[in-house]
């Protein structure tokens, strides 16, 4: 009884080490029977014996703990060599524990202390632990070093890139990609890596337009790239205002706010950009006035649908700009003032996407993207909704007259030979593969490029038509006179896993063994970079077709081959040593989960147990893209990897909500995932421990550096901070997630601004070295530009607006920096 009270700390303590035992060796045990590893078994045994030994109050137990630890740091580096943030919750656990058997509470009454007996050996343990620390985070297994090419060729390729370039002044923006090429370069050389680290903010302007709003869906996101045109800025809002700046000092200049339709059924709510139409094609625009038959037709089609032109300023435009708006709409607006434009749409000053569109819901069809602008021919796709049905809207791309607004072709890919415009009493295909994301054009060539997404449902495709098999996923090149195809790479073969084609194609001139080709370059949400003759559709780079896992759910067929090619970001296949947590045992359960659900690599079929995805449905790359430098022919990319789960639920029926549950959307917005009409729903989530850390241990991001003649990846580097992700602010940089694209410049510096945390960067274009970094007051999930201003200094403008779906700040910041000085 005497010895009972010094005990009780022990025996607490015991308690604990048994409990921590119980769970590990429970946890381990199920492990096992899935084929897993038998650490976590063997630990928990070990735990369970030392609880008993400290009970007993015998110093033996701090000997085979020191053990159990020796033989954790062991394994750990077995399983993933010297990796700090892959070491660190395999062993922090078991450093924490031991240093509480190591204070006086525990050794006195052990009769033992850290520098004898068992607590001697426990201290040595404790200290070869702390040793291999330091060790470890002095190294970066996942990063590459290396260097691009630095020499720049002479003279731009060709003239059709010359006139793509040309055309554009070096200190302006003109499209979404800078030219329609899709580039994301600037000629500009002012910052340099050299100077760039002296940025500082030369000017802020706030929009005003924050998410938060009634009705709004949770991915409401300010995702825009303005353009800058002379020394303005033009830019729209998530919630489809569209703002003119003056490029030197950010003062508004003008403001349109639009009249929207009420009550949207919207999956997304974002303005990417704006399309622009130069007064010099625009001057052959003869004045027309407001056709009454035209509205009326447009408010058949979606009842109350607003005309642009009625109740607001207008004028008779030269150079305008073409605003799509949540509705369904392509409003067209005076370059100098943001009034109307009356010669345009018949008067209506737009373009009623609805017009010939099956299965109206307002809300569930317009385009996020901004149109793509070229020999006086405005082309432009839009998204539908995800998963909520089988009958969607159609994913036709049209072309409109920019000047008159009239339609000149449509391009169905349900009926992909018919493009001349539809019978005003026709119908485009419904439910048919989608354009969301933004398309390039080469108008030297007449052609457009069109990246398409997959028909809905994203995971089931067992009722699929020969032309949606041949489409989905695909990038297509279309004929900008009259919309006819040219050619079609398809990026996935039968699409089950939301691998849509989501980044704008790259268009840039290559030098292959000695001889100039006008190239694409597709990024994919895969991970491949497909490097294309932009003329015909052919591999530069070669492209392999590779046996990927079968057995689809009942009633689907998977493809036998994937398409990869020589130039990927594909990351390896997980394993178990790859699952990761804050702890030993939520690391377990990651491990049990990976036993658990269906995965056996890339592509592996969604099913009803449910099927790992990775990479997942969020893309390596996404709407972002990459940037690429025409004169080194290199790429700035910043691939990201985050694994999720599919898991198919049968449907009973066409209205029971198997996903939603007891919680439907509120108001208008749609009951995503649902897939009514298709044989199953499906569940979406990422692969999270129980805590909600990923399953997969970091880096989730890096920037990398691709040389496009070679396909070689030069380096890579983890990218990015927990800083805003994690409950405490700590700035570990682990390598995160991001979306939104980067830029490069001549200068030789890319900027990014779309990770997870709230930075805009700048990165050292020949060794992907990070130079420079501003905090920013919200996510940067857009894409920056640079540009001159009259004051003959060079910007970079980053919009800090945020991303509902990420959860990253809420903002309306516009932000420019500069080098100091006038």
């Amino acid at each position: 009884m005497p010895q009972s009270r010094p005990l009780l700390l022990p025996r607490l303590m015991a308690a604990l080490l048994l409990l921590f035992g119980l769970g590990l060796a429970g946890g381990g045990a199920w492990l096992v029977l899935l084929g897993g590893s038998w650490f976590y078994l063997l630990a928990g045994l070990v735990l369970l014996a030392c609880g008993v030994l400290l009970w007993r109050g015998q110093d033996a137990a701090l000997v085979i703990f020191a053990l159990l630890l020796v033989g954790t740091l062991g394994w750990a580096i077995w399983e993933v060599g010297m990796d700090w943030w892959a070491l660190a919750p395999r062993g922090g656990m078991l450093v924490v524990l031991a240093l509480l058997l190591l204070t006086p509470w525990i050794t006195r009454p052990l009769g033992t202390s850290p520098l004898r007996g068992g607590g001697a050996a426990l201290s040595l343990a404790v200290l070869a632990a702390l040793v291999t620390a330091p060790l470890a985070m002095l190294r970066d297994p996942h990063d590459i070093a290396g260097a691009l090419p630095g020499p720049r060729l002479a003279i731009a390729p060709n003239a059709a890139t010359n006139a793509a370039t040309d055309a554009v002044p070096d200190g302006e923006w003109h499209a979404y990609g800078r030219t329609g090429f899709g580039q994301r370069f600037s000629p500009l050389d002012q910052i340099t890596p050299a100077n760039v680290a002296r940025l500082e903010v030369a000017w802020q302007y706030r929009t005003g337009d924050m998410r938060g709003q009634p009705g709004e869906p949770t991915e409401t996101t300010f995702q825009v790239t303005p353009l800058k045109i002379d020394n303005r800025l033009y830019l729209c809002t998530p919630h489809q205002a569209v703002i003119a700046l003056d490029a030197t000092t950010g003062a508004e200049i003008w403001r349109y706010r639009p009249a929207i339709l009420g009550e949207l059924a919207l999956q997304h709510l974002t303005c990417r950009g704006l399309g622009w139409l130069p007064a010099t094609e625009a001057a052959a625009a003869p004045p027309t006035p407001l056709n009454q038959a035209r509205v009326a037709a447009a408010r058949a089609a979606v009842p109350g649908l607003p005309i642009a032109a009625v109740g607001a300023a207008t004028v008779e435009c030269g150079a305008r700009l073409f605003m799509p708006t949540a509705d369904g709409r392509v409003i067209a607006l005076d370059t100098e003032t943001g009034a109307v434009c009356s010669n345009f749409g018949d008067g209506t000053g737009q373009i009623n996407l609805w017009a010939n569109m099956p299965n109206a819901r307002p809300g569930g069809y317009y385009s996020t993207s901004p149109p793509v602008v070229a020999n006086g021919v405005l082309v432009i796709g839009g998204t539908v909704l995800d998963n909520v049905s089988t009958n969607e809207q159609s994913g036709v791309i049209r072309g409109y007259d920019a000047r008159s607004g009239a339609l000149l072709w449509n391009w169905d890919s349900g009926a992909p030979e018919t493009t001349a415009p539809i019978a005003p009493e026709a119908f485009y295909t419904a439910n048919s593969p989608n354009a969301w994301s933004i398309l390039s054009v080469d108008a030297a060539l007449g052609l457009v490029y069109v990246p398409l997404g997959n028909q809905p449902p994203d995971q089931f495709g067992g009722n699929r038509s020969a032309n949606v098999e041949r489409f989905s996923s695909a990038v297509v090149a279309l004929d900008l006179t009259d919309g006819s195809l040219r050619w079609a790479f398809q990026t996935v073969h039968h699409d089950l896993w939301d691998y849509d084609v989501p980044s704008q194609p790259t268009l840039i001139d290559l030098t292959v063994d000695g001889q100039t080709v006008p190239a694409l370059v597709q990024p994919s949400k895969q991970g491949d970079l497909y490097v294309l003759d932009r003329r015909t559709g052919e591999a530069i780079l070669p492209i392999r077709e590779v046996a990927v896992p079968q057995g689809a759910a009942p009633g689907d067929t998977t493809a036998p081959t994937q398409p990869v090619s020589a130039l990927t970001f594909n990351p390896p296949m997980l394993r178990g040593r790859d699952m990761w947590g804050a702890t030993l045992f939520d690391q377990l359960a990651c491990r049990i989960q990976l036993r658990r659900l269906r995965y056996e690599g890339r592509y592996t079929p969604p099913s009803l147990e449910g099927s790992i995805v990775h990479p997942g449905n969020f893309g390596v790359f996404n709407w972002g893209g990459i940037a690429v430098d025409p004169e080194r022919q290199i790429a700035f990319t910043t691939p990201s990897y985050l694994a999720f789960v599919s898991r198919l639920i049968p449907r009973e029926d066409n209205t029971t909500l198997h996903v939603q549950g007891d919680s439907p959307p509120p108001g208008s917005l749609p009951p995503l995932n649902e897939n009514f009409g298709a044989p199953y729903a499906v569940e979406l989530y990422p692969f999270l421990s129980p805590i909600g850390l990923p399953c997969q241990q970091p880096p989730w991001g890096y920037v990398a550096g691709a040389d496009l003649t070679t396909g070689r990846i030069a380096w890579q580097h983890r990218n990015g901070t927990v800083r805003d992700s994690s409950p405490l602010p700590l700035p570990f940089k682990l390598g995160v997630p991001d979306l939104g694209g980067p830029i490069m410049t001549r200068g030789g510096v890319a900027f990014m601004s779309g990770t997870l945390d709230n930075y805009v960067r700048g990165y050292d274009v020949t060794t992907g070295a990070q130079l420079w970094e501003s905090r920013l007051p919200a996510g940067g999930q857009a894409t920056p530009m640079t540009y001159t201003g009259a004051d003959g200094r060079q910007y970079l403008l980053v919009i800090a607006g945020g991303h509902g779906s990420l959860g990253t700040t809420a903002g309306d910041h516009v932000i420019a920096y500069a080098l100091p000085g006038g």
